[in-house]
């Protein structure tokens, strides 16, 4: 088994257990996010500035690896046109199951986003694409996807893990580990990911993911820092993660 057969199989069992990224949005969000009042978030904390979206009405969205019923339903409320794509066959479950809800269309797409995506070149006008690099090995071909199937104008709002809690044992006050955090080829660090049931993680510099948006054609516009939300790292303020929002040239956005 692939270790990205092996993180869907885990986030599945998380969803049945209450993941709380796994939990969607009940109703009378949904009907806020029709009368305008909502807000998304791309990594723990921090509510994405409205700024970044524009005026969603009639904008073709991707949720990349956004599963789970908890920002494709308000994108939807918003007026956008909706595809979901994630390996989580629960996750695609609760988008199936508030879209019947509320009584929406949206493409739901089972892949894995580490292969190339299943969209043709220009496809959307904008990716949300919520923390979850740290579960792939490779993060530069997936900004290369997104620069692809977004049309000139478009935009990434990407969620990022900066690799600081890879460096730290469970209880977030041992340094225990050097980065990169490669469990393929450091056994220690896949039998620490085992014992917590992590899944299977991987670390990333921001030379691989700022530096993979550039790489792959995007313009960086801007970006914010965001805490784990708990634990001792975000009781002293320790940045952890960071969004980005990044244009695709040439058009008007």
């Amino acid at each position: 088994m692939g270790y990205q057969e092996q993180n869907a199989q885990t986030i599945d069992r998380w969803v049945d257990e209450g993941w709380e990224w796994g939990i969607p949005i009940d109703h009378e969000t949904f009907c806020r996010a029709r009368k305008g009042d909502w807000q998304v978030l791309l990594t723990p904390t921090k509510a994405v500035p409205r700024a970044w979206f524009g005026d969603l009405r009639g904008q073709r969205v991707l949720g990349l690896a956004s599963g789970g019923g908890q920002q494709m339903p308000v994108f939807a409320a918003a007026g956008a046109v909706c595809t979901v794509l994630d390996y989580s066959a629960r996750q695609l479950e609760s988008e199936r199951r508030v879209a019947a809800r509320e009584g929406y269309a949206i493409d739901i797409v089972r892949a894995d986003m580490t292969r190339p995506l299943p969209f043709a070149d220009a496809a959307f006008d904008l990716v949300f694409h919520p923390v979850s690099n740290c579960y792939v090995r490779e993060v530069e071909p997936v900004f290369r996807e997104c620069f692809r199937i977004l049309r000139p104008g478009g935009v990434l709002l990407a969620g990022l893990d900066n690799g600081i809690n890879y460096l730290f044992d469970n209880d977030e006050t041992t340094l225990r580990f050097s980065l990169p955090f490669d469990p393929l080829r450091n056994e220690e660090q896949r039998r620490f990911l085992e014992a917590e049931d992590c899944g299977v993680q991987f670390s990333h510099t921001m030379e691989e993911q700022l530096g993979g948006q550039l790489r792959a054609g995007f313009i960086l516009t801007d970006l914010y820092e965001d805490t784990n939300g708990e634990g001792n790292l975000h009781a002293h303020n320790v940045p952890s993660f960071l969004a980005t929002r990044a244009v695709k040239p040439g058009g008007a956005r």
